[in-house]
């Protein structure tokens, strides 16, 4: 039985999450106070990474 991937060559799409106002403060605080990089930031806390650069501007 072949995957998503396989068959189609592209990744199912993310479901869309609803976060809220303070979970976002909270990691553009998190992200400005530590050494991490944004991709760090969005492996550890599972936003996408084009997510935090945006929540950062």
């Amino acid at each position: 039985m072949m995957s998503i991937i396989e068959s189609t060559g592209k990744k199912k799409p993310r479901p869309r999450r609803s976060l809220t106002p303070e979970f976002k403060v909270e990691i553009v605080e998190l992200r400005r106070r530590s050494d991490r990089s944004v991709g760090q930031m969005a492996k550890d806390f599972d936003p996408t990474e084009t997510a935090v650069r945006y929540w950062i501007k």
